[in-house]
């Protein structure tokens, strides 16, 4: 009787306990860093298996709110997008980056500006020995608008002051444009004659704003040289008249 009760609990047992099934394997892939070298492995695992690789959600470490080395290299190990794990915060998002005093300077002596148009008086090239000769300009104010950064900065720009060059080696600087006769402002007379080729450099200032907001002064001036005109110096011939 117990030889057959054995062999009936043996029977049952046989029963009750399936076969195991064939486990199904796939690779997968660990990518490591030694000594601060990625290492990308394969592996092959079954089901059933631990892969090695941790949860992205709930083995991690808590997220870093910063993408340095750190943060990125702990996201590689877990087989992590670094992107998505060590995120940025919202409120963190730098705002669009505005435009600097020192980069709209450097914007100012780059842009094309005029040169002033030198107006002599006596006209059509030619004045007398000891006149009294008259030299102005008509260049005033404008506005320039330039992109910097993605952002519309607008330029005030306006002669600050001017350099008469006579061509007879003299010089004058000035902050008048000079003025047309009678308003002898800017004048000079040529103690000889012969042929001189006068200019005028007019040297610009500016202001800026960004985006509509105040003004502010531009650091730093621009000075344009002007084209050279030419002059003749002529003496006066006295002349009888009959009465």
């Amino acid at each position: 009787m117990i030889k057959r009760a054995g062999a009936a609990l043996l029977l049952v047992s046989a029963i009750l306990i399936p076969a195991r099934a064939q486990a199904a394997c796939h690779q997968h892939v660990v990518t490591e860093f030694v000594l601060g070298v990625a290492q990308v492995n394969t592996k092959v695992v079954c089901d059933g298996e631990p892969t090695g690789a941790a949860d992205p959600v709930g083995d991690l470490p808590p997220r870093d709110s910063d993408l340095d080395s750190m943060c990125t290299q702990t996201a590689i190990t877990n087989d992590v997008d670094p992107f998505l794990y060590c995120d940025v915060p919202a409120a963190a998002v730098i705002a669009d980056p505005e435009p600097t005093p020192a980069l709209i300077a450097r914007a100012f002596r780059r842009i094309p500006l005029p040169e002033a148009k030198l107006v002599i008086q006596p006209p059509n090239g030619r004045t007398l020995v000891n006149l009294e000769t008259n030299f102005y300009t008509e260049q005033g104010e404008f506005t320039r608008t330039v992109t910097l950064l993605g952002r519309q900065v607008e330029l005030r720009i306006w002669p600050a002051s001017f350099g008469w060059q006579f061509g007879d080696g003299e010089f004058d600087q000035t902050t008048s444009p000079g003025a047309a006769y009678p308003d002898l402002e800017v004048t000079h007379e040529y103690l000889k004659k012969g042929r001189v080729s006068p200019s005028v450099d007019t040297t610009y200032a500016a202001q800026f704003r960004v985006g509509g907001g105040p003004w502010r002064d531009v650091a730093g001036t621009v000075t344009i040289p002007g084209t050279p005109q030419q002059l003749r110096v002529v003496e006066a011939r006295p002349v009888l008249v009959g009465g």
